[in-house]
């Protein structure tokens, strides 16, 4: 009788740069984008680091790699013609891109220069409102009254607290009635239900987000009515 074949071990899948950039983008997904270096990513995929150069000139070029797969993520709904209506959907369809990569917004704003798929983006997003008949002056005005709000970004009313200090933040917040009894009523409207239904201490981000968008969108609109222009 013949003796059965041995089992031969899975064929790894080949190195290359839309892998490499998959994995790292995982690995950050899991331990932070502090964690991702060279070395660990090398780890990561069972090779030496050297191996990685020939897909990847180094860190930045990952890095600006990563912000490419993560942009080209976000969904393109077709142009409607209705340029807040369109504008809106597509912003927030990048802040639920990036949210699934919560290293995305520190690389994103730590590049030196734009890669091709974040000029792909803001074009797109600058061509809604000039296709949607808002004038190239208005449009210029808008995409600077949006911010880092045409990524999908909340720009905060506070700095987040460090983990490390809650005893500050703590003592600071106790102190609020009495000596900043103002900020201490805005505060006290952020409670809000969250998601369990169970009462949150705090900024209901989504609100916020698209409250200031819509804030933006709406204000753009009646400048476009009156054919407004900064000159």
């Amino acid at each position: 009788m013949a003796a059965p074949l041995e089992s031969t071990p899975a064929r790894r899948a080949p190195l290359s740069r839309a892998r490499v950039l998959h994995v790292a983008m995982a690995y950050a997904d899991t331990h932070g984008i502090d964690a991702l270096s060279m070395r660990s990513l090398a780890q990561e995929l069972s090779v030496v680091p050297m191996a990685l150069y020939k897909h990847v000139g180094g860190k930045e070029d990952l890095l600006d790699g990563m912000i490419e797969v993560v942009v080209g993520e976000i969904v393109h709904e077709p142009a409607t013609g209705a340029w807040k209506r369109d504008a809106r959907e597509r912003i927030l369809a990048a802040r639920s891109t990036l949210q699934r990569h919560q290293w995305s917004r520190a690389v994103l704003e730590s590049r030196p220069a734009m890669t091709p798929a974040m000029l792909d983006y803001l074009d797109a997003l600058t061509g809604l409102f000039i296709d949607g008949g808002l004038s190239v002056d208005l449009t210029h005005h808008v995409m600077h009254a949006l911010g880092n709000r045409m990524w999908g970004f909340s720009q905060e009313l506070f700095a987040a607290t460090p983990p490390s200090d809650t005893a500050s933040f703590n003592a600071q917040r106790d102190a609020l009635p009495r000596q900043h009894p103002h900020l201490a009523q805005i505060a006290r409207a952020a409670a809000h239900a969250g998601p369990d239904g169970v009462l949150v201490l705090g900024c209901d981000d989504a609100f916020e987000f698209e409250f200031a968008l819509d804030i933006v969108l709406d204000g753009a609109e009646k400048l476009h009515a009156l054919n407004w222009t900064s000159g």
